[in-house]
């Protein structure tokens, strides 16, 4: 396909961005019944939607976003039953070593059963009965038996093949470059392939769309923090719950092994953007100094050279680099590594098959934007989930499909509206 008029000329609905927010989207959208056409840069999934850990958890979120994960839980079920997306609800807990943790496990738990948290605190006896032999003292532990995983190399592609099903116009390898307006609304997309015209668009671009929309004026505060995993080879410690040791996480994979990783196997990498947000960002910055590093590196001068505006008519930054594929923080995942083996020595005889990193879109109190930008009418934008977005994914779709539609969403959006930032 050389042109996009190749095979559609105008739909109802743009989508930016091919991770498993656009992708959910687009299905429920194409279920709907509106002519839908999603834009990938690169190929679906390519960044971080591929990448995380793949948790589908309630425990510890923010509790705005508990309502979305209660939906996210019953719509990962039933994708499964239609389609292979490696979902199981095999458990998960948050491991406690003292009083503050407790406490602190306690405090969100009392809290999130307002919003409708299904969880529960274990003593240690319960916690032990759980786990393989650990040489660590664990107090107690946060559990909800209904979290569980699903697999990221899976699930987009799983779920885009409903999408395409029901209707849906997915294409990959090509960049929408903007928007265009007509009496000030959306009236179409530039793509590098050629115009679409539409009158709604949703912005869905990852770590990509502070750059989208700032070329159109709206200043949405984000950031990108790389974050990085490591996977065994298949491997049986005796344990299929997924657990957060706070230096360390685990969880089986359906292909035999464990994903690992730790929250301070993070790196903030210094850039021209985290001076331009440094108001909005350095509280949260002092506040998590201990789990992501910041540091100034090669990508300092990288994102310098990216222009903030550029024109329609040419090649676009989103057209000179198509996937951010960073390399993992090797310290934090080794690190990461050698204390899921000294908290459970069965994991010594485990070998690691692969590491990887990835760019996670932020902003400053850790939860995303969803929702219409009066700004500009008929943009929409779903994005800065702050590593949060994987397990809700499916419920972020219906939701922001919802309100394309012009319905009431499931879940109240309230509280990720960009208005908040001031």
């Amino acid at each position: 396909m050389n042109n996009v008029k190749d095979t559609l000329d105008s739909v109802d609905v743009v989508i930016v961005g091919g991770g498993i927010i656009g992708v959910s989207t687009a299905w429920w959208l194409a279920r709907a019944g509106m002519r839908t056409a999603l834009f990938e840069k690169g190929t679906l999934a390519c960044e971080q939607s591929s990448r995380n850990w793949g948790w589908v958890r309630t425990l510890s979120r923010d509790l705005p976003e508990v309502p979305l994960a209660l939906l996210a839980n019953r719509r990962w079920q039933e994708l499964q039953q239609q389609v292979e997306v490696g979902y199981r609800q095999n458990g998960l807990l948050y491991l406690q070593e003292g009083e503050r943790d407790a406490l602190d496990h306690a405090r969100w738990l009392e809290n999130a059963r307002t919003y409708g948290a299904r969880a529960e605190l274990l003593g240690q006896r319960e916690v032990r009965k759980r786990l393989p032999e650990t040489a660590r003292a664990w107090t107690g532990a946060l559990y909800s038996a209904s979290d569980g995983v699903a697999e990221p190399q899976l699930a987009t592609a799983g779920i885009a093949a409903l999408a395409r099903d029901a209707g849906a116009m997915l294409v990959e390898n090509c960049a929408v470059r903007g928007i265009e307006r007509s009496a000030g609304e959306i009236s179409a997309v530039v793509t590098e392939r050629g115009r679409v015209r539409t009158q709604a668009v949703l912005v869905a671009a990852g770590a990509w769309s502070r750059l989208f929309c700032g070329n159109h004026g709206i200043e949405f505060p984000q950031l990108k923090v790389r974050g990085s995993a490591l996977r065994t080879e298949p491997f049986d410690a005796k344990l299929s719950l997924s657990i957060n040791g706070k230096d360390f996480t685990c969880r089986k994979r359906a292909d035999g092994g464990y994903t690992v990783s730790q929250f301070s196997a993070s790196l903030a990498e210094l850039v021209p953007d985290s001076f331009r947000l440094m108001p909005k960002f350095i509280r949260p910055w002092i506040a998590n100094r201990s789990i992501v590093r910041v540091r100034l590196s090669q990508r300092f001068a990288d994102e310098w050279k990216i222009p903030r505006r550029f024109p329609t008519d040419r090649e676009s930054p989103f057209e000179r680099c198509r996937v951010l594929d960073p390399l993992p923080y090797a310290k934090g995942v080794n690190q990461a590594w050698a204390r899921l083996q000294e908290s459970f020595p069965a994991f010594r005889a485990a070998r690691i098959a692969q590491s990887w990193g990835g760019y996670i879109d932020v902003t400053p109190d850790a939860m995303p934007v969803m929702g219409a930008l009066p700004a500009i009418p008929g943009l929409f934008l779903a994005s800065g989930f702050s590593g949060h977005g994987f397990g809700i994914g499916p419920a972020v779709g219906e939701c922001m499909a919802a309100l394309l539609c012009g319905r009431r969403p499931p879940v109240d959006l309230m509280p990720f509206s960009l208005s908040r930032f001031g």
